[in-house]
């Protein structure tokens, strides 16, 4: 629907420099990625290369300081390449900024150069088996040992959880805390840690390049040094960036329904039936003009809420709004857009049948569209 107004001469230039860079480097792979199910480490090391891995990073820590809007542009051209990209976004726009946030000097010079270069790959498991949006009540523990945690729990639906390198996983360390969300703290844990599996990758219904899997932790020794932030505050960080990892999930749905229209736009133009192309037929215009209408109002709300984020305002009802509709109408707007390619809306060849599968998702992860409703509903004093 058009760049947005706060994007200037040098925004135009990144998103130019990193189309073409995804055009040559992950279009023509991304269906043998698909294939493979996971995205090779080897595209991470070139997107560091690039400058497209943590652009906000400071500069003494190996980034180039850049402000957000630099993340959406990012977010939007991963989108239109596929969905299954999204394990940048994390990586980028969710995980590293605890370490940015909340970590201490040493951990940030530890850790945020190898995430800018692509070294270090980061995954967020917060989910478990037992316990999904209800974070307060997950089950697995930290217990303090001397310098050490010892780590018992099962993490599930992690993206990046193959390829990761460094997770930062919610545990917790105070069981007997009440309320329970009082007992929750972030920590480190890296591949090769003692004690510390992954499992097998999961097998999706879409997001098919995305490496999701489970996490395991037997009596896993983490050093203290690896707490992020302070003990028992682990909920108050989740809170705090859970409005940033809802806006980047709003922008990826926004950015998947611009790129089902202008494909579905496409294909109805070039397409006959009875002798004329079916996008002269009225029921055809009329759901495509709904859809176009949607994705406008979607395009001005995400503009305001992009701005605010940035000026630092609490724009929690607001995201928890822009996350739901606009993953609930991205899912809407692919089954519009699969119909109007017939029966070859149905075939893998087409990039329409890949988005009907990847788009559902998203109204579950980051926490799920209910718990968006219920998050409204609360700040509304009901």
């Amino acid at each position: 629907m058009g760049k947005y107004r706060f994007e200037e001469e040098e925004h135009e230039l990144f998103r130019k420099s990193l189309r073409k860079f995804l055009e040559k480097e992950a279009v023509p792979q991304y269906d043998q990625w698909e294939k493979d199910h996971i995205i090779p480490k080897s595209f991470w090391k070139r997107m560091g290369d690039m400058g497209f891995l943590c652009p906000q990073v400071d500069e003494e820590y190996g980034g180039l300081g850049l402000d957000f809007r630099y993340a959406v542009i990012i977010g939007e051209e991963m989108e239109r390449v596929g969905t299954s990209l999204t394990g940048v976004g994390l990586h980028n726009d969710i995980t590293v900024p605890y370490i940015e946030a909340y970590g201490t000097d040493e951990q940030k010079r530890r850790w945020l150069p190898g995430c800018v270069t692509g070294e270090y790959i980061t995954a967020i498991a917060m989910t478990e088996p037992g316990a999904g949006s209800d974070l307060a009540n997950i089950s697995t523990t930290a217990v303090r040992d001397g310098d050490n945690y010892i780590v018992n729990g099962q993490k599930t639906f992690i993206t990046n959880g193959i390829n990761s390198t460094h997770v930062v996983v919610v545990v917790k360390t105070d069981p007997k805390a009440e309320p329970k969300h009082r007992g929750i703290s972030l920590l480190m844990i890296e591949e090769g840690m003692p004690g510390f599996t992954k499992g097998r990758k999961l097998d999706k219904v879409g997001l098919h390049a995305q490496d999701t899997s489970e996490l395991y932790f037997e009596d896993c020794v983490v050093p203290a040094a690896n707490l992020i932030g302070d003990e028992n505050k682990g909920f108050t960080y989740l809170m705090e960036k859970l409005q940033q990892e809802r806006l980047v999930v709003a922008i990826a749905a926004q950015t998947a329904s611009e790129d089902m229209l202008e494909t579905t736009l496409e294909y109805v133009k070039s397409r006959k039936a009875f002798g004329k192309p079916i996008g002269s037929f009225q029921n055809s215009q009329f759901k495509l003009v709904e859809m176009a209408t949607e994705i406008e109002l979607g395009h001005s709300f995400l503009e305001s809420l992009i701005e605010d984020h940035m000026a630092g305002k609490d724009i929690v009802s607001k995201v928890s709004m822009a996350k739901y509709w606009l993953t609930d109408t991205a899912k809407k707007i692919a089954g519009e857009c699969m119909q109007l390619h017939g029966g070859y809306g149905y075939m893998e060849e087409y990039k329409i049948a890949r988005r009907y599968r990847d788009t559902p998702v998203a109204a579950i992860y980051a926490g799920s569209n209910e718990i968006m409703k219920t998050i409204i509903a609360k700040r509304m004093g009901l």
